[in-house]
């Protein structure tokens, strides 16, 4: 059971890697600029990818409390994401230029990593769907199935 546990942890850790290369080609590749909404799902994405690398190596007390942590940052990028998806149905309501983007821009990931973490979008661009979703209800439905996993691995009885 407990190998269970990290051989999933890790595989989470490997798709969200994943879902972040993915992003990199849209970017890089096909041209979609990313809005400050996508770099902050982004982050979440690292965040789930990293506390889930470093709870695969604590034992299960530590394996436990790492993948709560990992379930609350997916339950908070689950929120940006839809929060993202509200932006895109509201053409009104925009995360343009405004000090969100401003201030993503000067944290030191944004200068360390600009190709990853640099807000250069509109958050209501309107970017064909991929396979029928939209990017952010791609992230939506990565961040539900992230949390519904890390939950069960959280709460599993030992």
């Amino acid at each position: 059971m407990m190998k269970t546990n990290k051989s999933l942890l890790i595989l989470i850790a490997l798709l969200a890697l994943g879902l972040l290369g993915v992003a990199l080609y849209l970017q890089h590749i096909l041209g979609m600029q990313p809005c400050p909404l996508c770099v902050i799902q982004r982050y979440a994405f690292a965040a789930i990818a990293l506390s889930c690398l470093i709870a695969a190596a604590l034992p299960p007390n530590g394996e436990r409390i790492g993948s709560g942590l990992g379930a609350l940052v997916a339950l908070a990028g689950a929120g940006v994401a839809a929060w993202h998806l509200h932006v895109k149905a509201n053409p009104s309501v925009s995360c343009g230029i405004d000090p969100l983007e401003t201030s993503l821009n000067h944290f030191f990931t944004a200068d360390l990593l600009p190709f990853l973490f640099k807000a250069d979008g509109l958050c209501s661009a309107d970017y064909a769907p991929i396979l029928g979703l939209s990017i952010p209800q791609w992230s939506l439905l990565w961040f539900a199935l992230f949390g519904v996993m890390l939950m069960r691995i959280t709460f599993k009885r030992h």
